[in-house]
């Protein structure tokens, strides 16, 4: 992609990202990010969807009556990722061991939940005694998932790996 000097507008490529050097208008105030990777936010995606679910139905909802533009739902966005920015800073203070083990494990392993179980079940028992939120699987008969006493056949396997 050619980039012309003399247009500051337009998009500049680098290596990771894309950026675009257009400031939002002036009435849209702005937002942290959330500064963390995709291993954290992984970690931590069903207790995001647990707390963030009514400003995430939100801004699903004003996204899809939106006709005129990108830029009519940012307040509700707004919203999402601060609560999301919250749940992160409560796990952070309640959780913070058993969610870095979790997190680096996912990371090790390509983000692979299933090769976690061990390090996401003491998580899911802390944040659920700590911020009363709990992992239930969506489109599940709603049970929170530390509740079931017989785990599956791949997580007795995965269990047995590390117990050698």
């Amino acid at each position: 992609m050619t980039t012309s000097k003399t247009n500051p507008r337009e998009p500049h490529a680098q290596p990771y990202y894309i950026t675009d050097p257009t400031p939002l208008p002036s009435h849209i105030p702005s937002v942290p990010e959330i500064g963390a990777t995709s291993a954290p936010l992984l970690s931590a995606s069903y207790f995001i969807g647990a707390r963030c679910a009514p400003y995430n139905e939100d801004f699903m909802l004003c996204r899809s009556q939106s006709r005129s533009g990108e830029t009519d739902c940012l307040k509700e966005g707004r919203r999402v990722t601060r609560c999301a920015i919250s749940v992160l800073e409560d796990i952070n203070k309640s959780c913070q061991a058993e969610f870095r083990k979790h997190w680096g494990c996912l990371e090790n392993e390509n983000h692979d939940l299933s090769r976690c179980r061990l390090d996401e079940a003491p998580l899911n028992a802390c944040v659920s005694k700590f911020l009363n939120l709990t992992k239930v699987i969506p489109n599940s008969d709603g049970t929170p998932i530390n509740d079931y006493e017989t785990p599956s056949f791949f997580q007795k396997k995965v269990k047995a790996k590390y117990e050698q």
